[in-house]
C-alpha cells in the first residue's frame, strides 16, 4: 500500500501526522466508506470540476452527498461542469483512475469545501488508489487545504 508521489511529498512537506487505512477494493466513495467501516460523512469525496475556460477546481463533499452544480454556480458566480474521466486521469496522472485525493492543493488546484465536511473529528480520503484511505485530523485537513472557498453545494444521495 503506497500513495502517489505527489500526495506523499505534499504530506511530508507539511509535516502532518496521517495514517493509511486499508480497505477492500471499491469503486465509489460510499462503497469505500462501507468497506472501511467508516461513516460516509467522514469520507471526503473529491470531484474534479472544469470551468468554461478549461481551468480545473476540486470540490470536496462527504461520500454521503453529491455536488449540486447549480449551487456551485451561485457560490462562484460562474458556470462549472464535471470533468471527464480522461481529464481526471490527466490531472491525477499518478493516481489510479477515479481515485482522487481530496487535497487539491497537492495538485495545484483550488479546493471548494462543502460546509458539511466541517462536522467531523477525523477526515478520510482516497490515497490515490481504490484500496486505501488517508486519515487526518480535521484540523490538519483544513490546514492542508489552505484557504478553501467554502459553502453549501451538496445534497444527500
Amino acid at each position: 500500500m503506497s500513495i502517489p508521489r505527489t500526495l506523499n511529498n505534499f504530506l511530508d512537506e507539511h509535516a502532518v501526522t496521517y495514517q493509511l487505512v486499508p480497505h477492500p477494493h471499491s469503486n465509489s466513495a460510499s462503497r469505500t466508506a462501507e468497506a472501511a467501516h467508516i461513516p460516509g460523512d467522514a469520507v471526503a469525496k473529491a470531484v474534479l470540476l472544469v470551468e468554461e475556460d478549461g481551468q480545473y477546481r476540486l470540490a470536496v463533499v462527504p461520500a454521503t452527498r453529491r455536488v449540486k452544480l447549480g449551487q456551485l454556480h451561485r457560490l462562484l458566480g460562474e458556470h462549472v461542469g464535471l470533468a471527464t474521466e480522461d481529464e481526471v486521469a490527466s490531472v491525477f496522472a499518478d493516481c489510479e483512475r477515479g481515485a482522487i485525493p481530496a487535497l487539491g492543493a497537492a495538485y495545484g488546484l483550488e479546493t471548494l469545501l462543502d460546509d458539511s465536511m466541517l462536522e467531523q473529528r477525523n477526515v478520510y480520503f482516497e490515497a490515490g488508489d481504490h484500496e486505501s484511505l488517508v486519515r487526518l485530523r480535521e484540523t490538519d485537513f483544513l490546514h492542508l487545504l489552505g484557504q478553501p472557498r467554502r459553502g453549501q453545494f451538496s445534497a444527500h444521495i
